[in-house]
């Protein structure tokens, strides 16, 4: 078979939407928008840059060269041991996995608890179901399909349209005013916001997955997984865009009624309320239970074939094992320190993490070239570490000092010329290279 059916590239397509669709999908674009007022489409546009076209393309890149692994191998084997051990772990048992299952009990079910209830046992209980329901969907990668794109997805939409249709019928107000940097430069606000999406960095995950879902389905030739990857991210990317459209409205009319709040979820408690009284906070509850859900299913799923393949001996089943049970005992941390990490975490890895996957996409037009790889992950990771460093209180006041005068620096953009200037220079080492063996090959034909 070369090409899937409709209704099975549909399926597959509603999967890779849930994957990425978490709790941190659900709440950031809301905020964004009710920060964001009157600005709120422009900060849309970086947004989506960051956690819609990044994220697809990372998708296609990972399926395009069979796997995270063989993508970081373009640069430095060690690196790709290295770099693909951190992405694995970062996204899945040590913050990403953990991070989507304590979000939906501590923004929807932890503010609601009674105050003689222990929020400690309660978050345990929450947990432990949570992550018995991902264990469980787990065990059958091969369906992964059905479970997910047939029931959960589906359910997960229908819940988010019911929200937004309620909004037309009972509208809340007008844009307000831009506020903080969305008010100075929203483009690039919106841009880092998609950093905390973690969507890029998942979809280097997630490729694999995908993969596997479209050869279970008949397809076993190299350019259709490829082909069919591209089409199911072109419709996953869509749908994001679609529902972090209507999140940002609600966000961005929220805010001349209900004021500023510090948190998205806070803005989509305000909102639900509002439209639904307080069957809207069960509502909300099951929109996060859900969304977060289809996200554990994909990490679990993805970082368990991925430690396989370091180590067989352990098989896949073990590791879903081994990953539902670790990240449920750190899920029990708290969600604030769960994000305290993640932010210094994400600024250092997801430039890197962006720079790879338009290195593989762009492959074929500097012909695979290690010194382009080296050199433009070399340069974007010394500022973008550097800058992550500063961030979690740790002195490197001397970096600091010489890297604030590149442009965007204030902006959180800082590693962008410097990847420029990496590509640039490895192109130039390239063309001395192929310049040089021509000239070589001349003087052994004379």
């Amino acid at each position: 078979m070369k090409n899937l059916s409709k209704k099975n590239l549909i399926l597959v397509s509603f999967m890779l939407f849930s994957m990425f669709f978490g709790a941190g999908n659900l709440i950031f674009p809301p905020f964004l928008g009710q920060s964001a007022g009157n600005q709120t489409w422009i900060a849309l546009l970086g947004f989506f840059i960051t956690a819609v076209g990044f994220p697809i393309l990372g998708v296609i890149a990972v399926a395009k060269c069979g796997g995270l692994k063989n993508l970081a191998n373009r640069v430095n084997p060690s690196f790709a041991i290295i770099f693909t051990i951190l992405i694995y772990l970062s996204i899945g048992p040590c913050l990403g996995i953990p991070r989507a299952g304590s979000l939906p009990f501590e923004m929807v079910v932890a503010p609601f608890l009674p105050q003689e209830y222990s929020i400690t046992l309660s978050r345990l209980i929450y947990t432990f179901i949570f992550f018995s329901v991902a264990y469980w969907i787990c065990l059958s990668p091969g369906k992964l399909v059905d479970r997910v794109g047939k029931f959960l997805t589906p359910t997960l939409l229908s819940l988010i349209s019911i929200v937004f249709i309620g909004s037309i019928f009972k509208p809340l107000g007008g844009y307000g005013l831009a506020t903080g940097e969305y008010l100075s430069s929203p483009l690039a606000k919106g841009f880092l916001e998609g950093y905390m999406t973690m969507d890029t960095i998942a979809a280097l995950n997630f490729g694999i997955v995908i993969a596997f879902a479209i050869k279970s389905k008949g397809i076993n030739e190299e350019k259709g997984v490829i082909s069919t990857s591209i089409k199911a991210g072109i419709i996953a990317g869509t749908m994001l865009i679609a529902i972090y459209s209507m999140l940002a409205h609600l966000g961005a009319t929220s805010g001349s009624v209900f004021g500023t709040t510090e948190t998205g979820a806070e803005t989509l408690t305000n909102v639900m309320t509002y439209l639904f009284g307080k069957p809207g906070v069960i509502l909300l509850a099951a929109i996060f239970t859900v969304a977060c859900l289809t996200t554990c299913v994909g990490l679990i799923t993805s970082c368990s074939e991925y430690f396989t393949t370091l180590n067989s001996r352990i098989n896949y089943k073990t590791y879903v094992r081994i990953l539902a049970l670790s990240s449920m005992i750190l899920a029990n941390m708290g969600l604030s320190k769960i994000l305290a990490i993640s932010v210094p975490v994400l600024n250092a890895i997801y430039p890197i993490a962006i720079m790879l996957i338009l290195l593989g996409i762009l492959n074929n037009t500097f012909g695979g070239s290690p010194i382009v790889y080296k050199l433009t992950l070399l340069f974007t990771g010394i500022v973008s570490i550097v800058d992550a460093i500063s961030q979690s209180g740790i002195k490197v006041d001397i970096l600091v000092n010489i890297f604030s005068k590149l442009p965007l620096y204030s902006q959180g953009l800082g590693w962008v010329l410097p990847a420029v200037c990496g590509m640039a220079l490895g192109l130039v080492f390239k063309l001395i290279k192929n310049k040089s063996s021509k000239n070589d090959l001349a003087i052994q034909d004379i």
